[in-house]
């Protein structure tokens, strides 16, 4: 699609900084660290991130738009071989992309040397709009792989891939926003999306807290399989966020990128 990137950034960058002003206006959190240092290191990852695959991209011309556009090529994928109506294969590719993305990241909890990246994930002390963008540049490409892959098995439709992206870049930032939303609409948006009160859990101290809520943009895949938890032990505003490094290294960028090779 000609336009896909110019599109996702546009979403992307109009997003981050809805979410960025409204976390600053109603915040549902006191800050741990200075909201400078961390930004830096976790926007520089995110910068990171993004030069990680331009240069898979390199090597692996067709990421998962394009791999998309491949499959329907060649007619590779379960959606190729069906004829079923456009807006029924958007809504199952975006279902199955979304329910793909829960395992991966529950089995990025639970396989040790898949936790040793996804714990810089992790580490941040403190909970706002850039942690969603806080991922090890390894786990990225590993997860682009798996979207790849899993494009190629179904075959959607380039738009259900930019639509799941989009979603799925959005929802994230939303999550993870330090965003006081009144109780009443928490729970109700809850019961389709993934609520910041919903997902801070997941970023708790405690491990059986944050081996709970992992979705990142539907909630169906958390209540379907029981790893639902509604609210932390400690209170939203009483818990403790982040891993055992209770300090400033997490918000250090050498710190932060080195983490999942240290003990």
């Amino acid at each position: 699609m000609e336009y896909e990137l110019i599109l996702r950034f546009g979403v992307f960058l109009g997003l981050f900084v809805l979410f960025a002003a409204l976390e600053t206006l109603a915040p549902r959190r006191a800050r741990r660290q200075p909201r400078k240092t961390r930004w830096f290191t976790n926007l520089s990852i995110t910068v990171l991130d993004t030069l990680a695959l331009r240069a898979l991209a390199i090597f692996l011309p067709l990421l998962a738009v394009g791999a998309a556009v491949d499959a329907a090529l060649l007619g590779w994928g379960l959606f190729n071989a069906l004829n079923w109506p456009l807006w029924v294969e958007v809504t199952l590719a975006i279902l199955i992309l979304d329910a793909a993305i829960w395992a991966q990241h529950l089995v990025t909890h639970k396989v040790p040397v898949l936790w040793r990246f996804h714990r810089v994930h992790h580490a941040d002390r403190d909970f706002d709009v850039t942690t969603a963008l806080r991922f090890h540049p390894m786990e990225i490409l590993a997860s682009m792989g798996l979207k790849i892959g899993l494009v190629y098995l179904i075959g959607p439709a380039a738009l259900a891939v930019v639509l799941f992206e989009i979603l799925l870049n959005g929802t994230a930032m939303f999550n993870h926003s330090n965003l006081r939303l009144p109780l009443w609409l928490d729970r109700a948006v809850r019961l389709v999306l993934v609520t910041p009160d919903m997902h801070r859990v997941h970023h708790s101290i405690n491990r059986h807290e944050h081996d709970s809520n992992y979705g990142f943009a539907l909630s169906i895949w958390d209540r379907m399989f029981r790893t639902y938890r509604p609210m932390p032990e400690a209170g939203h505003e009483q818990m403790e966020l982040g891993l055992q490094w209770q300090d400033e290294k997490p918000s250090r960028l050498g710190w932060a990128l080195m983490l999942p090779f240290r003990k």
